[in-house]
């Protein structure tokens, strides 16, 4: 049997294989709180064979909310997050829920306040003015994330994975394209830290050991003036220091560079179509210049890995998480050969919830998904949804899909990545 199939400890959490449903954000929390949508999913997913799902991109406080359908974390929603866990668990499945700080990544009427992150700003996706968080606020987001920890364990998840990367606010403070700062928590990377080791130390404290923690992080930013793989290897190994059980290697910044975190085009049209028309100079402005905003990055399998390797070479002994453009039981397989522990796969199990058995039964397994990223343009107002079970995509959008898919497939032989 292929090692991918075999079961992985760390910390306390036993896995039954090595394949882990990415916390790709699902837009399935209407009023920020779980759905029977979200409960159907994630129990498809489970029952698919996956050795753990994740929950995807939970706010620790409000003003960590980015999107209106996204989860916040509360003490009343505890008892619908435990009836989920049993599910999953009912399947054989492990179940992770990611916990973050949308940071600068929000609006007023989202997230109750005036968005903040490392340093002032705009935020061009909203778009609105960011004020500099001050030390109360610093504060009050690092005990936010302990309490989060501790609402995840009342709520049965074997895991949790904290996300420091993307351009959300732990990577807002670990980058210099937006850490401006002239106190201890800006200037030199390990002032940059600062906040990310205060923000693990409160959830390790919260843990208390009865949780794995992951972290979600960046092998670089994907832009000239971010991160670099260097310093991102040093933050590898502070998070190693600080008390993770394992480190998700992704890359991008959602607000300077969103087609390098997902890779293809920017879905301009599902966008457009899913907006309300109360947001009708949103809508013009993403039809005019989301292209230009967000350049496409063309897909290929494994598009992370050579970074990828890089920190496995750094970092021998630290559990770590392949993320990135896994479609084939032999990716999957490449994966794990090269020595990462576990892999995490999002659109693959999107598109098919079954991916992980089909895998299993047949190791010529492809997935089927076609990466136009209709499913991501719709996450931004409704439920994230494969346009091929989309009851509500109109014939003009099915074929934008199409259009979409052959222009990746010409780009993609073009540069030899088919």
């Amino acid at each position: 049997m292929s090692e991918l199939f075999t079961p992985y400890k760390i910390g306390p959490l036993e896995l039954r294989n090595r394949t882990i449903r990415s916390a790709a954000f699902e837009g399935m929390c209407e009023h920020n709180s779980p759905s029977q949508e979200l409960f159907d999913y994630h129990t498809a997913v489970a029952r698919g064979g996956i050795g753990m799902t994740t929950v995807a991109y939970a706010a620790v406080c409000r003003s960590g909310l980015s999107f209106e359908r996204q989860l916040w974390m509360r003490p009343e929603i505890v008892p619908d997050l435990k009836k989920l866990t049993d599910a999953i668990h009912a399947e054989g499945a492990k179940a992770s829920i990611q916990l973050g700080h949308c940071g600068n990544m929000s609006h007023r009427r989202i997230c109750g306040c005036m968005p903040y992150g490392a340093s002032r700003g705009f935020n061009l996706y909203s778009p609105t003015f960011v004020h500099k968080m001050n030390l109360r606020e610093i504060d009050e987001v690092v005990e936010a994330f302990g309490k989060a920890v501790e609402l995840a364990v009342e709520s049965g998840f074997d895991a949790v994975e904290i996300h420091a990367g993307h351009g959300y606010l732990i990577s807002q403070f670990l980058s210099p394209y937006t850490n401006h700062r002239r106190d201890e928590y800006g200037g030199s990377l390990d002032n940059r830290m600062r906040f990310m080791r205060r923000c693990m130390e409160s959830v390790v404290k919260a843990a208390k050991g009865r949780v794995a923690i992951f972290v979600k992080m960046n092998t670089r930013d994907g832009f000239k003036g971010g991160m670099e793989v260097e310093d991102s290897i040093r933050v590898a190994q502070e998070l190693q220091k600080c008390g993770a059980d394992a480190l998700v290697l992704s890359g991008g910044f959602v607000s300077k560079s969103p087609m390098y975190v997902m890779r293809g085009q920017f879905p301009v049209r599902s966008i457009v179509h899913y907006m309300p028309w109360s947001q009708w100079w949103l809508k013009a402005g993403v039809l005019v210049g989301g292209r230009i905003v967000s350049p496409t990055v063309p897909f290929r399998k494994l598009f992370f890995m050579e970074d990828a390797l890089k920190f496995r070479e750094a970092l021998p002994d630290m559990p770590l998480v392949y993320v990135g453009g896994v479609t084939t039981r032999k990716d999957a397989d490449k994966v794990i050969d090269s020595g990462f522990q576990m892999l995490q796969m999002g659109r693959a199990v999107l598109e098919d919830t079954d991916f992980v058995n089909k895998m299993k039964a047949d190791e010529n397994h492809c997935s089927e998904c076609e990466h136009s990223n209709f499913c991501i343009g719709r996450m931004y107002t409704l439920s994230m949804a494969c346009h091929k079970t989309c009851k509500d995509i109109t014939p003009a959008l099915e074929r934008n899909v199409q259009k979409i898919n052959r222009q990746n497939e010409r780009m993609e032989r073009r540069l030899g990545y088919r």
